[in-house]
């Protein structure tokens, strides 16, 4: 047994491709696993919990399914921060906030999604804790969907071309933040996702050295996570594929 780390799938009703593997890989790893942890980014765009669309209603209800018989942990990403306790409620799944620490097979952990992380990306940032204000919030979730539809199309546009923009660098995590998170959290591994650049890192925090794990995004021909278990955390390019092998070799 072991648990599944995924973030930065993406899915939308217009990535048929990744929701069926997602949906796939939930019915191959059902019982199988101990727990799934989804940091950030699920959704392309998360609209709301009031989004009823055929997409978001299927995968609402497959992951309900899922939690039944095995634990979800879902943290807010970039995209999806919109997530909240109607979709938790239907879903069964547990939210965790960012950062947040949890204990596995006697190991301590450090999550997050990774996107507070980047702060050489200034303007990010600033629209980071702006977008993020509680009355903004409300104010996003209590506009018509419509709207909220319009404006996330806008965003994905301005993304798309400010990304086009900025040097390379400036997009990836800035050194000096992570050796203070994990200095904040003694005697943890960090794990997150959101630069969509998987590696295994060393940082020197005081007298330690420190691992930090980044989570592969889905993309064509990409849809890896992270094992994480007794031995510790270990790269997986596809784990659908290890979950069908060991139902072969079983």
């Amino acid at each position: 047994m072991a648990t599944l780390f995924l973030s930065d799938l993406h899915l939308s009703a217009d990535t048929p491709a990744f929701n069926d593997r997602f949906a796939t890989l939930l019915g191959e790893a059902s019982g199988r696993i101990d727990a799934l942890y989804l940091l950030g980014d699920l959704f392309d765009a998360w609209l709301g919990d009031d989004d009823d669309t055929p997409f978001s209603s299927d995968l609402q209800a497959r992951l309900a399914a899922f939690t039944a018989i095995t634990p979800v942990r879902v943290m807010n990403g970039n995209r999806d921060f919109l997530i909240g306790r109607r979709f938790a409620a239907r879903t069964g799944v547990s939210l965790l906030d960012d950062p947040a620490t949890v204990t596995l097979y006697d190991r301590r952990y450090l999550l997050s999604h990774g996107d507070s992380l980047c702060t050489d990306d200034v303007a990010y940032q600033r629209y980071r804790a702006a977008i993020r204000r509680p009355a903004r919030r409300w104010l996003l979730e209590h506009l018509p969907l419509s709207i909220r539809r319009a404006i996330a199309r806008t965003l994905r546009a301005r993304s798309q071309a400010d990304k086009a923009g900025k040097p390379a660098a400036i997009m990836d995590v800035n050194a000096t933040a992570v050796a203070s998170l994990l200095a904040a959290h003694p005697g943890t591994t960090l794990i997150h996702g959101h630069t969509h650049r998987p590696g295994h890192h060393y940082h020197r925090v005081g007298r330690d050295q420190r691992e930090r794990w980044v989570l592969p995004d889905w993309r064509p021909g990409q849809m890896g996570g992270l094992w994480v278990d007794a031995g510790g955390p270990r790269f997986s390019a596809d784990p659908l594929a290890d979950l069908v092998a060991l139902s072969s070799n079983n």
